[in-house]
């Protein structure tokens, strides 16, 4: 669970969002979905229309608050409608460290914003420093990072493989760049870059620099 966090603001510069936020069915959501209740973001974690036997048909939706982490459920009729969040994307790279926010600046218009670590420490074990990547904002603040299925990395640690051992299905530990750590083929040395899956952490392939850029 995410301790409180008063919002991330950008430093510089604003947005400009539609009002009200957009409406949609209850049977229209989906897991995934951000929606907003009181002015708090909650995501989607899982979904079920029912039927039962007696009574009227309902939609089953659970959520989780987005900076506490916090449960909600509720049961809601296919007519009611929800607030689901207008999110922005925007390309930007990650910067530098101020404290315990992350500094991205906006590769369009070179504005920065702050990404606090509570929200995406584990995810920033995938991005690089001077990478571009999608921040996702909400009302002007900077709330997620949306990754690509795969990123490249370089390895700046590595065990030592033992001798006749380079050609075997055996993997040994590794850590990149970033601190994310990872199993790694045998054949794999400090130095090396490698494609990692962002869903699971897991080595991909073996990879050049060049594919970095």
């Amino acid at each position: 669970m995410l301790p409180y966090q008063e919002p991330c603001c950008a430093a510089t510069g604003a947005f400009n969002f539609p009002d009200p936020m957009p409406a949609i069915k209850a049977n229209q959501v989906r897991k995934g979905n951000i929606l907003v209740f009181d002015g708090e973001l909650f995501v989607v974690t899982d979904y079920e229309f029912r039927k039962p036997g007696k009574g009227a048909s309902f939609n089953q939706i659970k959520c989780k608050n987005h900076r506490t982490g916090s449960q909600k459920s509720m049961r809601l009729s296919s007519d009611e409608t929800v607030e689901r969040a207008f999110l922005e994307r925007r390309p930007c790279s990650f910067s530098y460290m101020e404290g315990e926010n992350y500094v991205f600046m906006d590769d369009e218009n070179y504005e920065q914003y702050f990404l606090s670590s509570l929200l995406c420490a584990d995810t920033m074990k995938f991005v690089r420093e001077n990478q571009t990547i999608s921040v996702t904002f909400f009302e002007g603040e900077a709330i997620s990072l949306d990754l690509p299925s795969s990123v490249i990395l370089k390895v700046t640690e590595a065990e030592q493989a033992v001798k006749g051992d380079s050609v075997t299905n055996d993997k040994k530990a590794a850590v990149c760049e970033t601190g994310l750590d990872v199993r790694v083929p045998m054949f794999i040395e400090a130095g090396d870059w490698i494609k990692v899956g962002t869903e699971n952490g897991e080595f991909l392939s073996r990879a050049k620099e060049a594919d970095a850029t």
